[in-house]
């Protein structure tokens, strides 16, 4: 099937910035938004409601894939239209339930179903992977992520540059492991570490969705394997003050308007990434790093905030290697089958490789 025609739904930074991407790789891009969109420069953009199955379907009708960057509480209604035109479906989410849905429907998919294909998950996974194979035993693979303000002010020394939903649904629901062997849900915001980017210190606890499925992928065969999210210190413990002492994990659609008022999104922002695999490599016990802090980049004429160019940038590579048959053509799609060789040698991955620093 081919993919030269994708809409693009949700045209907030990430969702404009990957349909400029699209665009700019030679895809012919339609954007479209709950409201009128502003023109956005290369390509058409129309207003959509997305909770109408027959605007939806007559929207998407007409093209080859459909990129959803919509609140992931919607995802499920594009994929399950996607899925019934017969057309490729990704999007960005890290809701877990979300996507098994979207695999159950994989099944029977026409076109690729490839859900989590943002940071994390998506290419975090990418990586821990890719490290994973350079052993001939792996024993743990650790994924941390943190998308912070470059200059945090306040306890919290955060700034909320990504949904507030996903954020809360990350800090709430449980997390998928594998420890000492076993596949296992352990509670978000635990499991509190220090890690070191770069002369940064900061902190690592649990948080739910960022694996996608590489447990199920490495059952049996990786001993332990965890994700967490980074942040500056002390976030943890303010942050399951608020949700666990103050019950704001009763009430999370406030949680989330409390904190996005009082932590509005910043232009300074820094994507840190922290991988890092052990395990066996010549009869004797190694570990191998992917260390990154990305900062802001200027694409086609404006300054993108790191959290947008990473995670736009991430799914855009993807649809560029399923155009060029690096991937295969219909089915699900896990994150830890791409290999990170081809993902960084496409027109953007390569800013992965360009615009990080170690």
């Amino acid at each position: 099937m081919s993919i030269d025609k994708i809409a693009v739904l949700g045209l907030g930074r990430v969702g404009r910035l990957a349909a400029i991407l699209l665009d700019q790789a030679g895809f012919a891009v339609t954007g479209f938004d709950r409201q009128t969109p502003r023109q956005p420069g290369g390509f058409p953009a129309h207003k959509l409601d997305v909770a109408s199955p027959d605007a939806l379907a007559d929207a998407l009708s007409a093209h080859h894939a459909v990129l959803s960057c919509l609140p992931y509480h919607l995802n499920l209604g594009v994929a399950a239209a996607a899925h019934r035109i017969g057309i490729h479906y990704l999007d960005l989410t890290e809701d877990v339930p979300t996507t098994t849905a979207i695999r159950e429907m994989s099944s029977t998919a026409k076109g690729v179903m490839a859900p989590q294909c943002g940071l994390a998950p998506g290419f975090i996974g990418i990586v821990g992977a890719s490290l994973a194979r350079g052993f001939r035993r792996c024993r743990s693979i650790r994924m941390r992520v943190g998308a912070l303000p470059q200059h945090p002010t306040g306890l919290l020394g955060y700034a909320f540059n990504w949904s507030p939903e996903g954020v809360v649904n990350e800090y709430l629901n449980d997390c998928e492991v594998i420890e000492d062997g076993v596949r296992k849900m352990v509670s978000s915001m635990e499991w509190l570490e220090t890690v070191y980017v770069n002369g940064v210190k900061l902190e690592a606890f649990t948080t739910s969705g960022g694996l996608g499925t590489m447990c199920e992928t490495f059952l049996g065969t990786v001993d332990n394997i965890d994700y967490k999210t980074m942040r500056y210190p002390g976030h943890a413990q303010l942050m399951n003050f608020f949700f666990h002492e103050l019950l704001m994990r009763e009430r999370r659609e406030l949680a989330g308007q409390i904190l996005t008022h009082a932590k509005p999104p910043v232009e300074d922002d820094v994507v840190y990434v922290h991988v890092s695999a052990e395990g066996e490599i010549g009869g004797r016990l190694g570990r191998q790093e992917f260390v990154r802090a990305y900062y802001p980049l200027e694409i086609a004429g404006a300054n993108r905030t790191a959290i947008a160019w990473t995670t736009s940038t991430s799914v855009v590579a993807v649809i560029e290697m399923i155009r060029s048959g690096k991937l295969p053509p219909s089915g699900f799609l896990k994150q830890e089958d791409i290999a990170l060789e081809d993902f960084l040698a496409t027109r953007s991955g390569q800013r992965f490789a360009e615009g990080g620093r170690a």
